[in-house]
């Protein structure tokens, strides 16, 4: 399976969290000839299990994006959004989203907000202002209603010979790397469970779900870190293009020595440089598998990224496709 097209079919798809069943679709799709059983569960949680005769190992990444919702019409057309996860609103004007039905439109903010007199952390989602093109509240009625998700409205662009900037690298790319995982791995010992989670963004509300009802023996997630290698980046040491990353701590959790330990020999045996991550703020599903039933051994696999939560997030495309080898070569390493 190819990293770059596989990323290209799922950012056509990119479904914010709650709103997942039409990337869930397309996963489905492509993970079909790779596993055994497929299911998805009542949280939408999409399970693709390839049975093995060892211990169970659970594989994720979370299938959700950030987006927009709908939440009132003002004057003249207008429409006031409100976020689903994490956005800087500072950062949204003059930023292009679209609409499930096709309507597409900009977000822009407020003359009264004043952006340019107040700090990026005072600015709110009630500053942000959606033109979708309508010239009343009455067109705007007829193109969409209250509820109505919406995306960033932009595509991946390949720059500098091996980098992507895409809205949703996080966390496409690693749905993807996941998928190109699933596609390496033969056979294995293990029970594997390779899991694409609902509502990561709201609070790994999927994983929690998952991880429950299958009751793994280790968990690994895999998602994207934040890099730091730009100037002035409040960020450990990991860097495009070094390589996967194996996470050892975030604002979340301290990974699992056992896990760790994993993922370093599967590193190692799969010829794959990694970088140890120490990630300063942010968490990821792997805390949902860690204190799930009784508690269970996770670690996590991390594809560095610039600019995370915006439309135009950079990774390595390397560092992707070595990150689903390091993957493959853990769910074939017996727990």
């Amino acid at each position: 399976m190819n990293f770059l097209e596989t990323f290209r079919l799922l950012l056509a798809a990119a479904s914010p969290s709650g709103y997942e069943a039409p990337e869930a679709e397309v996963i489905r799709r492509l993970a079909a000839p790779y596993c055994d059983k497929i299911k998805t569960d009542p949280m939408g949680n999409l399970i693709c299990r390839k049975k093995g005769s060892g211990k169970k190992l659970m594989l994720a990444a979370h299938m959700d994006v950030i987006g927009f919702m709908v939440s009132r019409f003002e004057k003249n057309g207008f429409l006031s959004v409100t976020n689903v996860g994490g956005h800087r609103p500072a950062r949204l004007s003059g930023k292009k989203v679209r609409f499930p039905s096709g309507v597409r439109g900009l977000l822009f903010e407020r003359a009264e907000a004043k952006f340019g007199e107040k700090k990026a952390g005072e600015t709110k989602m009630t500053d942000i202002l959606l033109d979708i093109g309508a010239t009343s509240e009455e067109e705007a009625r007829k193109m969409v209603r209250a509820g109505d998700i919406a995306v960033f409205d932009y595509e991946a662009e390949e720059i500098a010979g091996d980098r992507l900037m895409s809205p949703y690298c996080d966390n496409l790319a690693s749905c993807a790397a996941l998928l190109c995982a699933m596609s390496q791995v033969d056979s294995s010992e293990n029970d594997l469970y390779f899991v694409f989670t609902v509502q990561e963004e709201l609070g790994l509300n999927g994983a929690k779900g998952a991880a429950f009802s299958i009751s793994p023996d280790m968990g690994l997630a895999i998602d994207l870190t934040a890099a730091g290698d730009c100037p002035g980046a409040a960020a450990g040491e990991v860097r495009l293009g070094g390589g996967p990353a194996v996470k050892i701590k975030d604002s979340s959790v301290i990974c699992s020595p056992a896990a760790i330990r994993h993922l370093r020999r599967a590193a190692e045996a799969a010829g794959v440089a990694y970088q140890d991550e120490v990630l300063l703020a942010g968490g990821t599903d792997t805390f949902a598998m860690l204190v799930s039933r009784g508690g269970v051994p996770a670690g996590c696999v991390s594809i560095p990224g610039r600019y995370i939560h915006s439309p135009a997030e950079m990774i390595s495309i390397r560092d992707a496709e070595q990150a689903a080898a390091l993957l493959a070569q853990a769910a074939k390493t017996a727990l």
